[in-house]
């Protein structure tokens, strides 16, 4: 198994100081890096493996954060926090440029190959930094069909991947259209994928807490979504020795 650094970063964003989880793949060498942001209710171990299994794969991968080291295990105190951060697309774009920045200013990175793999409330921030401009090579979501102002998507300068359960009552057939819809008439290179019967958050182990309804993990949905975004960044950011 290839040897893996790990290393907690903190630094300052949306009013909080935040608690990112980086893993540094084996070597000295500059390679792609990865920012991967987490659901609604916070960075957890779960996503903290995702970036040791990304830097097992040879990325620089940073685990970001959104609640200043929190985890919200009540999904209505979770739901108070993050729903007014969805509707403030300039807060979004503040907490991923903060994540990118850190990533781009480890030594490790190359700066001109990072992508970003958000999921839920991740990956609406990831979106919002595509919207924003920001130099990304690729952007893949789960659950995250969030929409933005208009225009903004003209900025993406890379290709979306968004991947979403079919019975998911939150991310609903509508926001599969006009997600769908903004991407195409920006003139994006995008791709949707709908996986049949699964629920919101179906990439997602169980959880011993509360959750939404409409809330469920599809063990191997959650495998093929996994290995498509990790397909996605093999075509976009491969790793080179």
């Amino acid at each position: 198994m290839t040897t893996v650094t790990t290393r907690t970063v903190e630094y300052p964003a949306d009013g909080l100081t935040m608690i990112g989880h980086l893993a540094l793949p084996a070597g000295t060498g500059r390679r792609p890096a990865v920012l991967i942001g987490p659901e609604g209710p916070g960075l957890n171990d779960f996503q903290r493996r995702r970036a040791d299994a990304l830097a097992e794969l040879g990325y620089v991968a940073l685990a970001f954060d959104i609640h200043g080291g929190r985890w919200f295990t009540d999904p209505q105190e979770m739901l108070a926090r993050v729903t007014p951060l969805l509707a403030d697309p300039g807060r979004m774009r503040d907490i991923g440029h903060a994540a990118w920045d850190v990533l781009r200013g480890e030594p490790r990175t190359d700066p001109h190959r990072i992508a970003a793999v958000g999921y839920g409330t991740g990956g609406a921030i990831a979106l919002e930094l595509g919207r924003a401009g920001v130099g990304l090579r690729a952007i893949a979501t789960v659950n995250a069909l969030t929409t933005g102002s208009p225009g903004d998507a003209a900025r993406i300068r890379c290709p979306v991947w968004a991947g979403v359960g079919s019975e998911d009552p939150i991310m609903p057939a509508g926001r599969r259209d006009a997600f769908a819809a903004e991407m195409q008439a920006a003139g994006v290179d995008w791709r949707l994928v709908v996986y049949g019967g699964a629920l919101h958050a179906f990439h997602h182990p169980p959880v011993d807490q509360s959750v939404l309804p409409g809330v469920g993990h599809h063990p191997l949905h959650a495998r093929r979504a996994w290995n498509d975004v990790v397909g996605v960044l093999a075509e976009c950011v491969p790793v080179t020795e």
